[in-house]
């Protein structure tokens, strides 16, 4: 399973994880956000043991977003999380299929590729630095 977090202010996160379970959506979700930040789901009862605020829309009755305060602007929504899950997808796709045991890597490499705004000198720079690391 792949947990992501997603914000309009951070970059996003992707990480393998092997269950999806209330303790570990936690430790993920504690650990990528600021006390109080407020997590969108959808109703999947893992999501059920975070300790933040937390707003979900309902897809199991055809939910997709909701304006809470009336205001017009359907605030409460996956839409966001769920266009990187497709990102991600058309990244994964022309390797045509990633063994579990590499997935954390290709991931790191979507990551770095979402979070690329442009290539810059400190990006080469960066590069080098870690393909040293590597070899």
């Amino acid at each position: 399973m792949i947990i992501a977090r997603k914000s309009k202010i951070q970059r996003p996160r992707l990480r393998v994880c092997e269950h999806t379970d209330g303790p570990t959506l936690q430790q993920h979700v504690h650990g990528c956000t600021k006390q109080g930040a407020t997590c969108y789901t959808d109703e999947g009862p893992g999501y059920n043991q975070v300790q933040r605020p937390h707003r979900t829309v309902c897809h199991g009755q055809h939910e997709w977003a909701r304006d809470d305060d009336d205001d017009g602007v359907r605030e409460v929504h996956t839409n966001t999380i769920e266009g990187l899950w497709t990102t991600t997808r058309n990244f994964l796709r022309p390797f045509r299929g990633v063994h579990k045991k590499y997935l954390k890597y290709y991931l790191a490499m979507c990551e770095h590729r979402i979070n690329l705004k442009r290539i810059s000198p400190q990006f080469i720079a960066q590069l080098v630095a870690e393909h040293k690391l590597v070899t």
